[in-house]
């Protein structure tokens, strides 16, 4: 058996309030095939995400039901508390069968169950939701109500309980320890394979004896020109003698993650470089209150909407003759590969969730322009004090003599 990451409680309430959720948007079943939404209502585990499998909850049961690959189900037994008969296997010769599906046998769970008249949401949007999986579960269930439910489980899980806190609190710490390695080993000549390498270390060797988890997304690093796009990952490649070096690295505890950015220059930053990097640096230390403190961040307070936090860092780049059209930040919290973002809340525009403490983001408070870019980005928990920020490291453009 694993540890369980909460007690039974916590889905008690969890479930509770994906029910409210239901009542109003009028769904008796959710089909969740989102690992976070699986793993959230129900703690299972396990990377079996490639294959078509689901969590299933009626708002009528206390339980919902998993169901997945038969090999897949012990998986289910160890790591979630659902009874055994809310654990359900297709049948092995489905996988992968050029005809029949997974989901044909899914239907037929929904039709025993009585559920084939359900008011039924399903996760349109959720990265492992594909094309075929809907076209069986429509042909199968008939004339059924089937309807996207807009990520209903994503934004129940928006505010993060104190437990979820803790792990969130956990992923940073180690989160600081990845990102200072990291920079430790930025000297010319380094091999930037090497340095990922650590990463990779340090991510999993965790703290207090206490393991850190596959991060959602891969360690991503971007060198020289390739500062200008923010998604590459490493080479084989040294490191020049001068030049910029942005990393954005991330730590998971119990899949909670906690991701940081921070860009560093190799020798003495030309003047484009430093000045773009203390516009970054104002827009979130423009106003200081005790230790570091940050405009934006501050402004992260309950009863603030999210696009009144983007306007005070847009507006600190605008000052200085910039503008960022992407957004500036988006929530986070339980995560799996491939994104650690939860799609529902971002910082930018138009945005009016309004914040309740608890909720948690990635400050991303990058620019990418034509030729290079900077980023020095921050995890952070919506408290009455403005944000906190889960991580610990120096906030400055590092540079590597």
């Amino acid at each position: 058996m694993t540890t369980a990451a909460f007690d039974e409680s916590e889905y008690a309430q969890r479930r509770a309030r994906v029910r409210q959720r239901m009542d109003e948007t009028g769904f008796d079943l959710l089909i969740c095939q989102d690992p976070a939404n699986m793993h959230w209502l129900t703690g299972f585990d396990g990377w079996s995400f490639y294959t078509p499998q689901a969590v299933l909850f009626h708002r009528d049961d206390q339980f919902p039901v998993w169901f997945g690959r038969a090999q897949d189900a012990l998986s289910a037994a160890m790591t979630t508390d659902l009874p055994d008969d809310n654990i359900v296997a297709f049948s092995e010769p489905l996988v992968h069968h050029p005809d029949r599906h997974p989901f044909d046998e899914l239907c037929e769970l929904i039709r025993q169950r009585g559920w084939s008249s359900a008011s039924i949401g399903v996760e349109l949007d959720a990265h492992y939701y594909t094309a075929r999986a809907h076209r069986h579960l429509v042909d199968g269930l008939g004339g059924a109500r089937i309807a996207d439910n807009r990520e209903l489980v994503n934004w129940a899980r928006l505010v993060k309980s104190p437990a979820e806190l803790s792990y969130m609190r956990e992923a940073g710490r180690l989160a600081t320890r990845v990102m200072e390695r990291a920079l430790e080993r930025l000297r010319p000549g380094s091999p930037q394979k090497d340095i990922i390498a650590e990463v990779y270390h340090t991510q999993i060797s965790g703290l207090d004896d206490r393991h850190g988890d596959y991060t959602s997304i891969c360690p991503l690093i971007q060198v020289g020109n390739g500062t200008a796009t923010p998604h590459l990952t490493w080479t084989s490649d040294a490191l020049p003698d001068e030049g910029l070096v942005v990393m954005e690295l991330a730590a998971a505890r119990r899949h909670y993650h906690a991701p940081i950015t921070r860009t560093a220059h190799i020798g003495t930053p030309p003047r484009d470089v430093a000045m773009l990097a203390e516009t970054i640096l104002e827009g979130r230390a423009a106003e200081p209150v005790g230790e570091g403190g940050a405009a934006a961040l501050q402004a992260a307070r309950p009863g603030v909407t999210c696009a009144e936090v983007e306007a005070v860092w847009q507006g600190v780049l605008n000052r200085h003759g910039y503008r960022k059209e992407s957004r500036v930040g988006y929530s986070i919290g339980l995560g799996f590969p491939p994104d650690w973002g939860e799609r529902t809340a971002s910082l930018r525009p138009g945005e009016n969730t309004v914040l309740e403490a608890g909720m948690c983001f990635h400050f991303q408070s990058g620019m990418w322009l034509e030729r290079y870019g900077a980023a020095i980005s921050e995890s952070f928990v919506v408290t009455a004090d403005g944000g906190e920020r889960l991580c610990n490291v120096e906030r400055a453009l590092h540079v590597i003599t």
